[in-house]
């Protein structure tokens, strides 16, 4: 396990720490989980390439000879 260094104003980390306390847990743990889920969170490109993948998907079953034919479409 890595430890690493950070910098908080004091007021923040004493605010950080009673918090803690009151939920019966460290200001590490919480920053450990903080960091575990930013870390597991999907990025914009991710996201985007999973819809897209969706999407795709469902157009699979696109099939031209449902549509409506082209007279019917400019039909005035």
């Amino acid at each position: 396990m890595k430890n690493i260094t950070v910098t908080l104003p004091d007021d923040l980390y004493r605010r950080a720490r009673i918090k803690a306390a009151e939920l019966d847990t460290s200001v590490s743990a919480v920053v450990r989980e903080f960091l575990t889920r930013f870390a597991q969170e999907e990025s914009d490109f991710e996201r985007r390439k999973r819809l897209q993948s969706e999407v795709i998907a469902s157009l699979k079953t696109f099939r031209a000879g449902d549509r409506v034919s082209r007279d019917q479409v400019h039909r005035r």
